[in-house]
């Protein structure tokens, strides 16, 4: 499987794009917790690439709401059914690992929901940053607090927490 990758220049920095030649697999921050991102030379786009940069972009305008992309997240079964619920999770909301890990059906599951929210290759578009501590404070993110902070915002779903 080939993949491509490409940068794109966001209001919280620059993000580099992964695909494989039918599903986005990664985006990268400056600082991704999942190492660097991989070299962008000459810049190839396929039509997965193009249309997750259209939706990135729209949705940093304020324009999407929510994302209609193919993916493939490389994780564990457990992984990916934690992926899945958070792409449930609406625009400008926000829900705790707790509640998570009761809506997948075990409540004692907090911390591998935590374990496995870190672990998200695909942030934003798959959306661990709507994911907050059972006090509604703000957790670990792979783009660091202040890029967190600065979606929740962007996205109205501040009110209410605590800071």
């Amino acid at each position: 499987m080939s993949t491509v990758a490409t940068r794109l220049s966001t209001p919280i920095g620059e993000l580099v794009l992964v695909a494989s030649d039918d599903a986005l697999t990664a985006v990268h921050f400056p600082t991704s917790r999942h190492g660097p991102p991989p070299p962008v030379g000459t810049e190839r786009e396929n039509e997965v690439l193009a249309r997750a940069k259209q939706q990135l972009e729209e949705y940093f305008a304020g324009t999407r709401t929510a994302f209609d992309l193919p993916l493939a997240a490389d994780g564990s079964a457990f992984e990916r059914r934690v992926w899945d619920l958070l792409r449930t999770i609406p625009y400008g909301t926000t829900t705790s690992y707790g509640v998570v890990a009761r809506r997948l059906g075990d409540a004692k599951a907090t911390r591998a929901v935590g374990a496995a929210n870190a672990r998200n290759p695909i942030p934003i578009i798959v959306p661990c940053h709507r994911v907050v501590g059972a006090r509604g404070e703000l957790t670990g993110f792979g783009g660091g607090l202040e890029r967190k902070r600065w979606l929740l915002e962007h996205e109205g779903a501040l009110l209410g927490l605590g800071r």
